[in-house]
C-alpha cells in the first residue's frame, strides 16, 4: 500500500491397519442400511468447502457531519467497482434519542462517535485505496497510515449492542441525574428550582423537591418542563 493517510476459522487418531479395515467394512455395511447417514469425511469435506471470511471492521474518518454521506459515497464506489465480496457492512453507528419542545416528543438520532465511520473489508491495497480515496475520507484510525488495524469483534458486538437498545428504547436527549439542580420552566411552579430526587427515562418524566411556604414538597414533571440550572 502507498504512503497515505465503528464480527475463525482437527485431526482424528491414527488407526492399525488391521482395524482400519474393519472399521471401513462398518462402516460400508452402516451405510447401506442407514442410507441418510453421511460418512464423516463427507461432512469434514463439506465442512472444509465453507469459505473462511478475511473481513475485519475498520475506523474510518470522516469529515465531522459527513458521515452519512461518505457512507453513502462508499457503498456506490464498492458497487462499481465489483468489489462487493470484499466489502460487508457499512455504518454509522447511531442511536433514537427522545427530545422534548413544547410539551411534544420528537425522536432524532444521535451519533455515537461523531466523525467516523465503521466499514467491515478485506483490507488488500486495492480496498485501502478505495476507501482512502473516497471524498470526505481522511483516512483510517489505528495502527499504521498505510496498514490499519482491525477494531477487536468483542468492541464491535458492544457497538452493535447499544445501536440495538436505541432504536428498542430510544434515550432522552437530556440527562439529569440524582441530586442536579434544575428550574421548572412550565407548570403552576414555573420559575422554581429545585433537587432533582428520581428520574424515570422510561416515562421521560422527574420527580424534583421544590421548597414552598419552607417545606419541601415533591413535584412529578415531565422532561420538558424543566432545564438544568
Amino acid at each position: 500500500m502507498s504512503e497515505n493517510v465503528q464480527d475463525d476459522a482437527a485431526g482424528e487418531p491414527a488407526v492399525d491397519a488391521p482395524a482400519a479395515g474393519a472399521l471401513a467394512a462398518d462402516a460400508s455395511a452402516a451405510d447401506a442400511s442407514e442410507p441418510g447417514v453421511e460418512a464423516p469425511a463427507q461432512d469434514a469435506a463439506a465442512a472444509l468447502s465453507v469459505p473462511v471470511s478475511n473481513k475485519r471492521w475498520y475506523v474510518v474518518h470522516a469529515y465531522s457531519g459527513m458521515e452519512k454521506s461518505v457512507m453513502r459515497a462508499l457503498t456506490e464506489r464498492v458497487e462499481r467497482a465489483g468489489m462487493q465480496d470484499q466489502f460487508g457492512r457499512i455504518l454509522v453507528p447511531v442511536e433514537e434519542v427522545v427530545e422534548v419542545k413544547n410539551g411534544q416528543k420528537s425522536v432524532t438520532e444521535r451519533r455515537f462517535f461523531p466523525g467516523y465511520v465503521l466499514v467491515e473489508m478485506e483490507m488488500t491495497d486495492e480496498t485501502w485505496h478505495l476507501v482512502k480515496n473516497t471524498s470526505k475520507v481522511t483516512g483510517f484510525i489505528g495502527g499504521k497510515s498505510n496498514k490499519p488495524t482491525p477494531i477487536p469483534a468483542r468492541e464491535i458486538d458492544k457497538i452493535m449492542q447499544q445501536m440495538q437498545e436505541g432504536i428498542e428504547k430510544p434515550r432522552p436527549k437530556v440527562l439529569y441525574e440524582v441530586g442536579e439542580q434544575v428550574r421548572i420552566k412550565d407548570g403552576p411552579f414555573t420559575d422554581f428550582n429545585g433537587n432533582v430526587e428520581e428520574v424515570n427515562y422510561e416515562k421521560s418524566k422527574v420527580r424534583v423537591s421544590v421548597t414552598i411556604f419552607g417545606r419541601a414538597t415533591p413535584v412529578e414533571l415531565e422532561f420538558g418542563q424543566v432545564e438544568k440550572v
